[in-house]
């Protein structure tokens, strides 16, 4: 008898299912017809949006240094890796996840309290996808599937508080993801959520304190586990049935109780996901619009400011702005950097953007902008936490050498879901982050492969990024 079999019934739902086969039944449900028209362009939009920032990260140290462990390890060549090359599989749903995470410039999804990235997705689905030899169609479907079950978890089974890190549901959006990509039925799919969801628990210490490469990594790592996952249900693994309610399950001992409908749910989430305009952690986007736009309304330098004071939203404070998860006075690696709201204010006053080029160790390390982070202030304001995540309110206060006392308040930006990025505006950031790395003709190519993408097949598509 399979662990799916022997599941209690006591913790089973009134339609005689688990959590777990309940989230099965939907991922098999899913077709493209499913999609409205607005997701579509969505996923597209993220799909350019990511290979972007994949190009941009093909030089970025840790990901040479997965590059080197793949190539020395090998693997039967049955996908692409972006930027060239073949590899199986699971490694090039690592590495090429890696490309998409590293510059933390792709998009993000925020729950009240969770934020994660959904396109840290892509490379297992478009691994899986690309094996499967599966038209672009079902390859959209199946990410829209990935990003639909992490916001949704997000949205009700937020662990951050908990010490976990948001790849723990990461890893179960990659399966579902990946399960829908290689066409497993729904015991399968269920088999691959529960090993999934049982192996991969992450500590939220990935960024905390002192941060590491391994904040770039943890969440392709989760993909290729998420994947790994459901190959092996594909070849007949099981995994416990009881993952979510059981004893010593999920619910237990990560998440506390929650509840999705399954039944009920959708393909739309993608819709409230954010493209980032500037290079900087998700939090910090509208601080950066705010302190850039009043710079150019008001026509000061920063070499004219006393200080600065943010009053922000309290996720923000305890995230990038000293406030829980360690010192962001301390700036010495992209690390540290893309996660400290001084730093990332302080450029972007000093530099008038934020891009890949303000990562640099020489630019960080810079004596103006090292003296102009000690000047920013970060303060937690009530009022603006209260109108998280619809809002990313903000207000700076910037005094300066003359006397003069300056201030902008914020509530978005361009690249929130109240102001979504528009394709165009998304092909010029993906031309600016990926220029570097491909001819124009090349990138121009692309473009037109990922806007026409229901019409090819998507090993059409990874043959594009190689």
């Amino acid at each position: 008898m399979s662990a799916f079999d022997a599941s209690a019934a006591a913790r089973r739902f009134p339609n005689g299912r688990t959590r777990v086969e309940a989230m099965a039944s939907f991922v098999c449900r899913t077709a493209w017809e499913d999609l409205s028209p607005a997701v579509r362009t969505a996923l597209k939009i993220r799909v350019l949006d990511s290979i972007g920032c994949a190009y941009g990260a093909l030089g970025g140290e840790p990901v040479r240094m997965l590059r080197r462990d793949v190539e020395e390890f090998g693997g039967k060549p049955l996908c692409t890796l972006i930027g060239g090359g073949r590899t199986a599989p699971d490694r090039a749903a690592i590495y090429n996840g890696a490309l998409v995470r590293y510059l933390d410039y792709n998009d993000s999804y925020l729950a009240k309290g969770e934020t994660c990235h959904p396109s840290d997705n892509l490379g297992a689905v478009l691994a899986a996808s690309e094996y499967a030899g599966i038209p672009g169609k079902e390859f959209l479907t199946s990410l829209a599937v990935a990003y639909q079950v992490q916001c949704r978890l997000s949205d009700v089974a937020p662990l951050r508080v908990r010490g976990f890190d948001h790849v723990t549901q990461g890893v179960l959006a990659a399966a579902a993801g990946v399960g829908r990509a290689l066409s497993l039925d729904a015991r399968q799919i269920a088999n691959a959520l529960a090993i999934a969801g049982a192996a991969n628990n992450a500590l939220r210490v990935t960024r905390t304190g002192e941060l590491s490469h391994w904040k770039g990594l943890a969440a392709p790592n989760a993909a290729f586990n998420g994947l790994r996952a459901a190959f092996l249900a594909m070849r007949g693994i099981t995994g416990p049935g009881g993952l979510f309610e059981g004893p010593k399950g999920w619910m237990r001992v990560i998440s506390g109780p929650f509840e999705i409908d399954w039944e009920e749910e959708d393909l739309e989430r993608v819709n409230r996901t954010i493209l980032k305009k500037y290079n900087a952690e998700i939090h910090s986007q509208s601080a950066i619009e705010g302190m850039i736009g009043l710079m150019e309304e008001e026509r000061f330098t920063a070499e004219r400011i006393a200080r600065i004071r943010i009053d922000i939203f309290d996720v923000a404070h305890l995230i990038i702005g000293g406030g829980a998860e360690g010192d962001k006075m301390v700036v010495r690696t992209k690390e540290e950097a893309d996660h400290s709201l001084p730093y990332i204010v302080a450029v972007a006053a000093l530099d008038g953007k934020v891009t890949p080029a303000q990562y640099t160790p020489e630019r960080i390390l810079r004596e103006d902008v090292q003296t102009l982070l000690r000047r920013v202030e970060v303060v937690p304001d009530p009022a603006y936490s209260s109108r998280f995540p619809e809002e990313h309110a903000c207000r700076l206060t910037v005094a300066l050498t003359d006397g003069r006392i300056l201030t902008r308040e914020m509530s978005d930006y361009e690249g929130f879901h109240t102001r979504p990025m528009p394709w165009d505006r998304a092909v010029e950031k993906f031309h600016a982050v990926a220029g570097d790395a491909r001819n124009t003709r090349h990138l121009e190519t692309v473009v037109q492969g990922i806007s026409e993408l229901e019409n090819i097949k998507a090993r059409e598509l990874a043959a594009l990024l190689a």
